[in-house]
């Protein structure tokens, strides 16, 4: 009996035993699995991407064959966890990487390698470069359709950046640098595209790493200044006001242009702070101007995430004595599409402190007539794209004059950008838009040369009789 107990004891030990290994192997493979893949997407990780890569590297090389890595960001991710949520953007992400690999050839790696960026790695054969293209562009294509979730329609894209193995390139790590910078000029060329990597974009990302450096430190010394564009009464030709824009005076490089600068700005989160610096500069240059001259200031649709965007505009207002009666503040159509009530809330605080508001380059975006109602607008203004081909382009000079027709029957009166030409003027006085600006009235000014211009046409000081041209 005794020898029966003992057995039956250590069967059940041996059974107890069995299921502790088994239970620890089944947590070994997990680990393993945990330190090799993503646990969203079931993608491999960076980590393993980059030993995967290299024997997969090392195999091209010896078949004489070439490996293509497609770096794949997906475009403006964060907006869509801020408005929907994270678990919204989880199952976009598992969207992404569903569509990723349908359209992958089925022997390649897949990774995700950050919050929003995936790899995808496979062989080609080199004289087929076109392949790579043709899969880039499905991935483009398939991911700029709406995703839809939870009744809603997510709209998303993505840019992707190619590298391939058997140029300027001696490792899968390198392979996926050379991937990222292609990636980053795909984003800098508009996004929603493909790029493929050569060596001079190394050149345009160490220039590009200058500048930003350049621009942290520019903007707290006031390197980048404003600029003023006459706008003009079409009836009068007087002067009303000015538009306000940034120019960057650099002490080595000498005038940098905006368009270089401020993207730069904005994909750093560097916007805000440039924007307020050129506001506080500019409304301390303007505010012993004539009472009647206003100044417009473009918002970029980043500033319009900022909550607190109206109070930091109201306390510059304050701080430099420029009255809020003469601002007005331009917002594009696109920047409303992001998240219109936060949009409206910042309108209404702007408003309510007498701050006007135009609606920029009108006919370019989204829903414009939807967004005329949306949002208590003053003014409208008229993209110079449409201006400036008027004469020349019958569809053009139609838009202008619908658009000019709207705003009357609206009560919302029109300012036409862009104005180069004196028969350009002609047309749009005869149509009634009210105002404009343009090369033809001159280039934008310092605040030295408006001073001195103003100071020709006596309107320095507040005077109620303008009667100037």
């Amino acid at each position: 009996l005794l020898n029966a107990a003992l057995i039956l004891f250590g069967w059940f030990r041996y059974r107890a035993l069995s299921d502790e290994l088994s239970i620890l192997s089944d947590a070994g493979r997990h680990a393993h699995a945990l330190a090799q893949r993503d646990p969203l997407t079931g993608f491999l990780n960076r980590r393993s991407l980059s030993e995967d890569g290299a024997a997969l590297f090392a195999s091209t090389r010896r078949r004489g064959k070439a490996m293509a890595m497609l770096t794949i960001d997906i475009d403006h991710f964060k907006s869509v966890n801020d408005l929907h949520g994270y678990a919204v953007g989880d199952l976009l992400l598992a969207h992404v990487a569903e569509t990723i690999a349908a359209i992958a050839p089925g022997t390649s790696l897949l990774a995700r390698l950050g919050a929003d960026e995936f790899a995808c790695a496979f062989v080609f054969d080199s004289a087929h470069e076109n392949v790579a293209d043709r899969i880039a562009e499905r991935m483009v294509a398939g991911l700029a359709l709406p995703f839809r979730t939870n009744g809603a329609d997510i709209h998303s894209s993505v840019s992707i950046g190619i590298a391939r193995s058997d140029r300027d390139c001696a490792s899968v790590d390198a392979l996926l640098r050379n991937a990222d910078i292609a990636l980053h000029a795909a984003k800098t060329a508009g996004r929603s595209r493909h790029a493929w990597f050569d060596t001079s974009m190394e050149r345009s990302l160490q220039l590009r790493g200058e500048l930003e450096a350049g621009l942290r430190s520019a903007i707290p010394v006031q390197e980048v200044v404003p600029y003023f564009e006459q706008q003009v009464d079409l009836t009068t030709g007087l002067i009303t006001g000015f538009e306000v824009l940034a120019r960057w005076e650099h002490p080595t490089r000498g005038m940098i242009a905006p368009d270089v600068f401020i993207p730069i700005a904005e994909e750093t989160g560097l916007i805000g702070d440039l924007s307020l610096s050129i506001m506080r500069q500019a409304f301390a240059a303007a505010r012993d101007w004539d009472a009647g001259l206003t100044l417009s200031v473009n918002v970029s649709p980043l500033q319009l995430r900022d909550a607190w965007l109206a109070q930091k505009i109201i306390k510059t207002l304050v701080e430099t004595g420029f009255p809020a009666s003469r601002l007005e503040i331009e917002i594009t159509e696109s920047a409303l599409f992001d998240n219109l009530p936060l949009a409206q809330s910042i309108v209404g605080s702007l408003k309510n402190q007498g701050i006007r508001l135009a609606l920029d380059d009108f006919g370019t975006g989204y829903s414009s007539l939807a967004h005329l109602r949306a949002l208590p607008f003053d003014r409208i203004k008229i993209d110079k794209s449409f201006v400036s081909s008027s004469l020349d382009n019958p569809e053009s000079m139609a838009i202008v004059n619908t658009i000019v027709r709207l705003g009357d029957s609206l009560n919302l009166p029109t300012t036409a950008e862009g104005i180069e030409d004196a028969a350009i003027e002609e047309r749009l006085r005869g149509m009634g838009c009210a105002k404009g600006q343009g090369y033809l009235y001159g280039r934008p000014l310092g605040a030295a040369q408006v001073r001195r211009l103003l100071a020709e046409k006596r309107l320095l000081a507040q005077r109620p009789d303008r009667s100037v041209p």
